[in-house]
């Protein structure tokens, strides 16, 4: 018999993104143009080992833990994998902050802040992070470091300025990852709204995002009263979250009351330490540089009505 434990969160969780999450379609495909104008861009998986974390909910949004290797059931474009290795234990994280303050933030930088730094007390010894900080421009504020009094230290100083490159300073916390130490890498995405400042466009990142092995969470406050005043890329914001968050089994939350944020920032350190890792190696060996869509699915446990898995939702295939 399966032992499970469910576990809850002591915080009242944030509004979760309804419409926009529901909008993202996990089957949806980069368009190649996009893809081929940008080359450089491109994080292919040069190792026959994937990784795809998974989270398991019950119908309460209580964290299932407790199962086996053999309750998971793993599919690569629809034909089913052997589970390599598993882990059900809390594992060293490599994290990055991707933190806003263009001139949008105003009032609510305070709140962004404190949820920031309420994130970071969940931080093993073990674990590593980074800050990139973005108005205007993508900044690297503190590279990788277990000193997470380096990156709280940045986060007190920082005032708010400009425009919105969160765009930009998604590209540079990808690329910032490549040089993590743990295998479990995760970027927080902590912004008011959409981009209206960055070099690249929401494609491209869509296109990294399915092609880094990191999970993205993403939380922020947008204040609905106001879209009217709003451009288009601005409004977008929440939608083009949910969506990178989704491609990479991680979630978007969203706020109406900036107060809420410290408090989505504990859910999400929560999860992080409360994760499956499914590794497995292809049957499909082929080294053609194609997306694989991955599913992952669990069997139903002894006692709960329901279980919700997430999951990252697919990489690219090594090129030759």
């Amino acid at each position: 018999m399966v032992r499970l434990s469910v576990v809850g969160p002591s915080i009242v969780c944030a509004i979760f993104l309804g419409q926009a999450a529901a909008q993202t379609d996990p089957n949806r495909k980069p368009t190649p143009g996009d893809r081929d104008e940008q080359p450089a861009l491109r994080f292919n998986v040069d190792t026959t080992l994937v990784l795809i974390p998974a989270t398991v909910t019950d119908s309460l949004n209580r964290f299932v833990l407790g199962l086996h290797k053999e309750d998971f059931h793993l599919f690569e474009d629809g034909v089913e994998q052997t589970i390599k290795s598993f882990s059900g234990e809390d594992a060293p994280l490599s994290i990055g902050l991707a933190f806003d303050t263009s001139g949008s933030m105003g009032e609510k930088l305070r709140t962004s802040r404190q949820a920031a730094l309420q994130f970071l007390k969940a931080m093993n010894q073990q674990d590593e992070a980074f800050l990139v900080e973005f108005g205007d421009k993508a900044d690297l504020a503190a590279g990788f470091t277990s000193r997470f009094e380096e990156i709280q230290s940045k986060l007190i100083s920082v005032q708010p300025s400009g425009l919105t490159a969160m765009l930009d300073a998604a590209e540079m916390a990808l690329r910032e990852m490549k040089k993590a130490k743990n295998p479990r890498k995760a970027v927080l995405i902590i912004s008011d709204g959409g981009d209206n400042n960055s070099k690249y466009t929401p494609a491209e990142i869509e296109s990294l995002v399915r092609e880094a092995d990191v999970q993205i969470y993403a939380m922020g406050v947008f204040e609905t009263s106001f879209l009217p005043r709003l451009s288009k890329e601005e409004v977008s914001g929440p939608r083009l979250l949910a969506e990178l968050a989704e491609q990479t089994g991680g979630r978007a939350f969203s706020a109406t009351d900036s107060n809420d944020l410290p408090n989505v920032a504990a859910r999400i350190g929560i999860e992080l330490r409360n994760q499956y890792v499914l590794a497995y190696s292809p049957k499909n060996q082929n080294k053609d540089g194609k997306y694989r869509r991955v599913e992952v699915k669990v069997t139903q446990p002894t006692g709960l009505t329901s279980v919700k898995v997430r999951w990252r939702l697919g990489y690219y295939a090594p090129s030759q």
